[in-house]
């Protein structure tokens, strides 16, 4: 027995921890080991059944599928998106996928996801709903594992991993943002992979700084340049940026954290001139090593238009009047064009107020007053549903999670706290800019493995270790089972209206909890 296994068994003996905790020191290390293993690849089994059963159907488009599965398919074969015939999804949906043209559509976000959904087209066919569908169900899974990567490196703790990768495997907002060929659930892996740059960078640049004391000092502290991480970062968000515009907010967020963190850890060193030695020194570095990184990423997503001619505003600088004169008339025309693109997209989406009867105030979101329908077919009888209703129980409590956690910033200061709720915000704060924008509820899957991360730390907080009282450490250990028995059990009733299953009126009329869900 190792001497921590001792003295935990220990503090068993003594009148603490469970006859759980007792169980689990007694066992082998190879049944831990299988036991450490096994429980994540259940949760990635769980993950991939609930996005992949019945994914094709329905056989339609179904809400923006209408957008991003034909702007997909006409990118994969003109390198940019092309215009459909009206009416075109009728004859879509029959198979009938050759009937574009080459004039070019106005499009208002960038390149990179539909490109990855007509990967999916090009591989099983643009007329299988699989293929429309295939990358985001990757996309998903896929999450979950890093999910499940961060809160280890988080938590140290195989066991709230796990919970964490349950918890999202079988949430509905994710279940149906990997179902559905939309654009958001790229959107939140890319975020999610500059996040898991930015934890790794906290380690790496505080270990060179250590290194730097030893062998310099000084009163200003380092410029660090080797930041690999800070690179991968700027690529992940850059990626993150060439989906929706919104990685721009992550990317933002994050560089300032790291900046804080950069401060934090001068501080604690002892370098005199901390805070200034970090904003005018580290500041400029960090900069250059995430921001060209990001932007040449998102440009790069752009290729296709680049290399073609027949893009939406493609030739714009060409025509008489348009090319910028005087101290930027060096500036390619090709680049003139695109930043003209890019100038018309953003006054696109500042304008963009149109009611929809699905829209939701960003207000509501963490409180899920109104989910969005992806498709609804039926009769008075009953009928096939896929609303994007998260899994209440899970949604409630992270809510009440990340709300306890600004308690917990303010009052402890503890960086993995910090961490979570920074990147929280960067998913969900700078939307409250813009209240009378039309925007849905089912943009919060960017921010969702935020939400989830904080109701694992206060999980974590509930369950405590094996030296706490046995009475507190039981009662943890009951909430917790009962708080996880009773979200999957919810998924279980929940996941015919995630996955278009037919149901009688009062039946599908029973999961619509509050009046706005219908």
């Amino acid at each position: 027995m190792t001497t921590r296994a001792a003295s935990d068994f220990d503090a068993i003996v003594a009148g603490t921890g469970t006859r759980i905790d007792d169980w689990w020191l007694r066992q082998s290390v190879a049944v831990r080991r299988m036991v450490s293993r096994g429980a994540p690849a259940l949760v990635v089994v769980i993950a991939a059944l609930t996005r992949l059963v019945g994914l094709g159907h329905p056989a339609s488009l179904v809400f923006d599928e209408t957008f991003y599965v034909k702007d997909a398919w006409t990118l994969f074969n003109l390198g940019y998106e092309g215009s459909w015939p009206a009416e075109a999804n009728t004859q879509f949906n029959a198979g009938n996928t050759e009937i574009f043209t080459s004039a070019p559509a106005f499009v208002v976000h960038p390149p990179l996801g539909k490109w990855l959904i007509g990967l999916g087209m090009g591989w099983l066919g643009p007329d299988n709903p699989v293929g429309w569908r295939i990358a985001t169900v990757l996309a998903g899974i896929v999450a979950v594992v890093l999910l499940m990567v961060v809160a280890k490196m988080l938590f140290r703790s195989t066991l709230l991993a796990t919970i964490a990768g349950l918890l999202f495997a079988i949430d509905g907002n994710a279940i149906v943002m990997s179902r559905v060929a939309l654009l958001d659930n790229f959107v939140m892996l890319f975020a999610l992979l500059g996040f898991i740059a930015i934890l790794l960078d906290r380690g790496w640049s505080r270990a060179r700084l250590d290194r730097w004391l030893e062998r310099k000092g000084g009163d200003w502290g380092p410029a660090i340049w080797w930041r690999p991480w800070l690179i991968a970062a700027g690529v992940a968000f850059g990626a993150t940026t060439a989906v929706k515009w919104n990685g721009l907010y992550f990317l933002a967020a994050l560089a300032i954290y790291t900046l804080a963190v950069d401060a934090v850890a001068r501080r604690q060193v002892g370098i005199p001139f901390w805070l200034s030695g970090t904003i005018f020194k580290q500041g400029p570095v960090s900069f250059l090593l995430m921001v060209p990184a990001a932007v040449a990423t998102y440009l790069v997503s752009w290729t296709g238009w680049f290399v073609t001619s027949g893009g939406y505003s493609r030739q714009w600088a060409e025509g008489a009047g348009n090319a910028w004169t005087g101290a930027l008339s060096w500036v390619p025309l090709s680049l003139q064009s695109f930043w003209h693109f890019e100038v018309s997209v953003y006054n696109y989406h500042v304008g963009e107020m149109r009611p929809h009867p699905y829209q939701a105030n960003p207000l509501t979101w963490l409180f899920l007053v109104r989910p969005t329908s992806m498709y609804y077919q039926g009769d008075g009888s009953g009928g096939e549903s896929i609303s994007g209703i998260a899994n209440p129980i899970i949604w409630w409590a992270a809510t009440a999670a990340a709300l306890y956690l600004v308690y917990r910033l303010v009052r402890f200061r503890e960086w993995r706290v910090g961490l979570i709720l920074a990147a929280l915000g960067a998913g969900y704060l700078p939307w409250l800019l813009y209240l009378n924008r039309t925007v849905f509820q089912f943009y919060t899957i960017a921010f969702e493995p935020y939400l989830i991360l904080a109701l694992v730390a206060v999980i974590g907080i509930l369950l405590g270790t094996a030296r706490d009282p046995s009475w507190r450490r039981l009662s943890g250990i009951r909430i917790v089972i009962i708080f996880l028995a009773v979200s999957i059990a919810v998924g279980v009733f929940f996941w015919p209206i995630w996955t278009g299953i037919r149901l009688d009126y009062p039946w599908l009329a029973a999961h619509w909890w509050l009046p706005t869900w219908r």
